[in-house]
């Protein structure tokens, strides 16, 4: 049974992975769909965490939008997520990023990594 899931996930994983770290500030070209038309919307935020592998592969992004933190989790082989566009790469020393929930301002922000 699970040689038949290994392959039906196989065909679904794209071709081109986006290549982002956690820490990283991302924008994320997402496709939604209002009525019978079809756009595409930015969300600008920094990762937070990713999880799994494969096709499961999701990965969650925080920003701040009027002083509100605002979270959204996608797949990252999803049909509805165009790209994944890298602004600034992060120096982030942990998986998972979730003590920046309970912060505001500069203190927010994870360090800058210049190559």
């Amino acid at each position: 049974m699970n040689d038949i899931i290994r392959e039906i996930e196989a065909g679904e994983v794209k071709a081109e992975k986006p290549s982002f770290n956690v820490g990283d500030t991302v924008k994320v070209y997402a496709k939604v769909k209002e009525g019978n038309r079809e756009r595409t919307q930015v969300f600008e935020g920094t990762v937070l965490k990713k999880q799994h592998a494969g096709v499961r592969e999701t990965f969650t992004v925080r920003k701040s939008s009027n002083g509100i933190g605002v979270e959204k989790t996608w797949p990252l082989n999803a049909p509805s997520v165009e790209k994944v566009e890298v602004i600034r790469s992060g120096k982030a020393r942990r998986a998972k990023l979730n003590y920046l929930r309970d912060r505001k301002g500069k203190s927010a922000k994870v360090k800058e990594v210049i190559k």
